[in-house]
């Protein structure tokens, strides 16, 4: 069985904040933090690392969105946001902040559980987007320090570009390096050279 999913919930209203603790225990989530305002909610998520949190949009000392932006800063928890209102361009500084989904008040319990796993999904997406994108930069970065090795080589020891490959290649190997790591030592040294 795997385990409940961790829910800090922020709401100003203690009723609304009881009843919401309430309807997603009720449905098999783990509460494990409510807060008041917005500066507590963004100090238990960043102590109990929650994988949701739901935020009231008008909350005292720190209001919803400014708490979401500082939330998702983070990067560890998806945000479901709650409100009342439903203004297009708090929707879109919601979108900016990290929400990743809506629950509008009054809350019907039925809502809870689309919103909260519409959140997670989102979020897991963008996590996953994040680290290709990490990926494919370290990737691109590679490629661009032995290209500029293989010129290095071509120009200082008159090969062709397929020869200087060769070489790198060939010394990664017999070293059991990374061509990259080759690579650099062959630009080091050419600029120890130079200076």
């Amino acid at each position: 069985m795997t385990p409940a999913t961790r829910i800090v919930v922020a709401e100003d209203e203690s009723l609304i904040r009881i009843d919401l603790v309430d309807m997603l225990t009720e449905i098999g989530y783990d509460v494990v933090g409510t807060a008041g305002d917005g500066l507590t909610a963004v100090r238990l998520v960043s102590q109990l690392a929650p994988e949701v949190a739901i935020l009231d949009i008008k909350m005292p000392q720190l209001d919803g969105l400014t708490a979401a932006e500082q939330i998702s800063a983070d990067g560890q928890t998806a945000i479901v946001m709650l409100t009342a209102f439903n203004q297009p361009e708090m929707v879109e500084r919601a979108t900016h902040a990290g929400v990743m989904s809506f629950l509008v008040k009054p809350v019907n319990p039925g809502d809870l559980r689309p919103a909260i796993e519409l959140a997670r999904a989102r979020f897991a997406e963008k996590m996953s987007l994040t680290a290709e994108l990490g990926e494919l930069a370290d990737q691109l970065k590679a490629r661009k320090t032995i290209e500029r090795a293989k010129g290095i080589l071509q120009k200082q020891y008159g090969l062709d570009e397929q020869a200087s490959f060769q070489w790198l290649r060939k010394a990664a190997m017999d070293r059991r390096m990374a061509m990259t790591e080759v690579a650099e030592v062959v630009i080091r040294e050419a600029s120890e050279t130079d200076s």
